[in-house]
């Protein structure tokens, strides 16, 4: 376990020297004055900065009182002044809490950290997590179930936040087995409960369940409220985002939105990382395609007071909401999110990926912003996706093959294809030792897509690259950074 100390007083250092003593990690800022050089061994570190204590530890600790003057946190033993806004905006685990939500609304919901794919396809690093809520009111709301694979811990935590009580209501708001599952389940457990639905919801349950729901029917379309007593629910149906029947659920009295899989990521919550990569990797593998729909349910959320978003996926947002229906906004109008370069890379004997090593080489010298370069054969499929839709520019470079082009870049671009990619501007390098035919595959394939502004001059490699092609390389940089 690593832990680390920011401000403080000698109680502090205390317990810090407590927890080195029992071989735990210490990191410290903002204490300097109250250690002594023979206090500081590979179990205590003093930190340069801010950062680096805050990237390491997994527990963070600060001072005690907190603050003296409202504003900055108590640093009796330093000189440095450490701003409390400051600290909050660098310790991103605010973001990830599970538990209560609120005295009423609790989380029941369950992280698999032993998953590697999702849906069979996405590469999960570290896991995943099934997201599920309780409404503790004059009636007792579920809102969705969980994946299969997680049945167990999840029944558990349920029992143990109804405490002997039983649900009047269980809030579908979308029917994916690993929100719905469990449907089947808790409507046999608990035969008062109504299922609480659109109409959509209600044609998909018999494709599941072997259920007879017709008499536990509460149907709900656009602006219904359910009222349970302090708590209101009110409905908002969100079509494709990503399947039909998905509708988000607003709770008016604490003003949460239970926002289905939007602003879902990849991840367990026992995992502290950034929110943007995962959720991007997320959004165009699994929403991307629904860019229309998107913008449809962020216009009925505009008039809506959120103070916190609660998912299917990933960690509750209660902070800087802004943040996070902006980056939505961005990624469902398919606008570059970033000034870059993507070079997405399909080599065969590694010919190709020199050629792609050069350009990114050419481009930073030139002054490229930034410049990423991906591996097609080698590397996930869904990060290069992710990639390509962040970036403003795309530059594709692949081997001939079969008289079409290398299967990882043709794969790639039809992902692209079926997701809307749109909006970008895309160069193309071929290689193809005696009849080089990927430049033109390419080329084809992205004329398909939208509003893609194809640099006119393809490079063409024969085999290894010479120094006339170098020049090439040279010119497409600048046509690209004007």
């Amino acid at each position: 376990m690593k832990f680390c100390f920011i401000g403080g007083d000698f109680r502090n250092i205390e317990l810090a020297k407590m927890l080195a003593k029992d071989g735990m990690l210490v990191y410290t800022y903002g204490l300097e004055r109250g250690f002594l050089e023979k206090d500081f061994n590979q179990q205590i570190i003093q930190c340069e900065n801010l950062d680096q204590g805050i990237n390491k530890a997994e527990i963070i600790i600060t001072a005690l009182p907190f603050s003296k003057d409202d504003k900055n946190i108590n640093t009796p033993l330093s000189e440095e002044k450490l701003e409390i806004e400051e600290i909050i905006n660098k310790i991103k685990r605010k973001k990830i809490f599970t538990g209560n939500i609120s005295k009423e609304i609790k989380y029941i919901g369950a992280s698999d950290e032993n998953i590697k794919l999702f849906e069979n396809q996405y590469v999960l690093e570290n896991g995943m997590s099934y997201n599920s809520y309780v409404i503790k009111d004059e009636k007792n709301v579920i809102l969705d179930t969980i994946d299969e694979r997680l049945t167990k811990e999840w029944l558990k935590n349920l029992e143990e936040t109804l405490d002997g009580e039983e649900p009047d209501y269980l809030v579908v708001s979308h029917m994916e087995p690993d929100h719905a599952y469990n449907i089947g389940l808790i409507a046999e457990k608990y035969p008062k409960m109504k299922i609480v639905g659109n109409q959509i919801t209600f044609n998909m349950l018999n494709n599941f369940f072997d259920i007879d729901f017709s008499n536990r029917k509460f149907v709900v379309m656009e602006g219904d409220v359910l009222d349970i007593g302090k708590h209101k629910l009110q409905f908002f149906m969100a079509p494709m985002v990503h399947w039909p029947e998905v509708m988000v659920t607003y709770e008016q009295t604490e003003k949460i939105l239970f926002s289905a899989d939007a602003f879902g990521k990849f991840g367990s919550l026992n995992i502290d990382e950034e929110w943007d990569c995962e959720a991007r990797r997320y959004y165009f593998g699994i929403v991307g395609k629904y860019g229309m729909q998107v913008q449809a349910l962020l216009k009925k959320l505009e008039n809506l007071d959120i103070k916190m978003i609660c998912p299917l996926h990933g960690p509750i947002l209660k902070e800087n909401l802004q943040y996070y229906i902006n980056k939505y906004d961005i990624w469902s109008k398919y606008e570059p999110e970033e000034e870059g370069i993507y070079i997405a890379c399909a080599s065969i004997h590694g010919n190709t990926l020199k050629v792609a090593n050069e350009m990114k080489k050419i481009l930073e010298e030139n002054g490229a912003k930034k410049v990423v370069l991906g591996n097609l054969a080698t590397e996930d499929w869904a990060e290069a996706v992710e990639d390509a839709f962040r970036y403003s520019h795309l530059i594709v470079a692949a081997s001939s093959y079969n008289t079409g082009v290398f299967p990882p870049m043709q794969r790639f671009l039809e992902h692209l294809k079926d997701r809307n990619y749109q909006n970008r501007t895309v160069a193309i390098i071929e290689n193809g030792s005696w009849a080089p035919s990927a430049g033109k595959c390419m080329k084809n394939m992205l004329q398909e897509m939208k509003d893609i502004n194809i640099i006119e001059n393809v490079i063409t490699i024969k085999s290894t690259m010479k120094e006339e092609n170098r020049e090439q390389l040279k010119e497409m940089a600048k046509e690209i950074l004007k």
